[in-house]
C-alpha cells in the first residue's frame, strides 16, 4: 500500500471520522497529550542516555535505568496513542511532507537501537555487576545514536506544520 493510499484510508477511517467530531477542543488536547508524551519519552531517554556517556557516574546506572525506562515507555505510548489520531484528522494533508520520511524513519531506527540495547550482554550486564570499559564504550555509542534519533524524530515530527 502505497503511503498516499494509506494516508487517505486513515483520514478516511472511523478514527478519523470520531477524531473530527469531537469538536474545536478535541485536536489541541489531543496535541498537548502528544506534547506531555514526547516530554516524558525524551527526558528520561535523556537521562539515561546522558549517564550512559558518562554524566553523573556516582550514580549507579541500574539506578537509574529503571525509572527511565519506564517512564520513557508511558511517555512512547502517551505519544503514538495521541499521535495516530492527530495524523488522522487531515492524514491526506501530509502527504508528500518531507518532514514525514525524516520523522517515521528515526523513530524505527531509534525503537531497533532500543531492541538492540535491551538484547547486549552489557545492558543484562548492567544491574548485576559493574560493566567493562567495552560494555561501557557500546552503550555510549548506543546513546549517541539514541539521542541523534530521537532529536532527529522530534524535529522532524515539529516540522510537519511548516511543510
Amino acid at each position: 500500500m502505497s503511503a498516499a493510499l494509506f494516508f487517505t484510508w486513515l483520514e478516511g477511517s472511523l478514527l478519523g471520522q470520531f477524531t473530527r467530531s469531537l469538536g474545536v477542543w478535541s485536536y489541541g488536547t489531543i496535541n498537548l497529550v502528544h506534547i506531555i508524551g514526547i516530554a516524558l519519552l525524551f527526558g528520561s531517554i535523556l537521562l539515561l542516555d546522558l549517564r550512559l556517556l558518562g554524566a553523573w557516574r556516582r550514580i549507579p546506572l541500574a539506578t537509574i535505568s529503571g525509572p527511565t525506562t519506564f517512564m520513557a515507555r508511558i511517555g512512547f505510548a502517551l505519544a503514538v496513542s495521541s499521535g495516530i489520531p492527530m495524523l488522522s484528522v487531515n492524514a491526506t494533508d501530509y502527504i508528500g511532507n518531507p518532514f514525514l520520511l525524516v520523522k517515521f524513519p528515526a523513530i524505527a531506527l531509534a525503537l531497533v537501537n532500543v531492541w538492540l540495547v535491551h538484547r547486549s550482554q552489557a545492558w543484562r550486564a548492567h544491574r548485576v555487576r559493574d560493566l567493562m570499559p567495552r560494555e561501557r564504550r557500546r552503550l555510549a555509542i548506543a546513546a549517541g545514536l539514541s539521542l541523534t534519533f530521537w532529536l532527529t524524530a522530534i524535529t522532524g515530527g515539529r516540522m510537519l506544520g511548516y511543510w
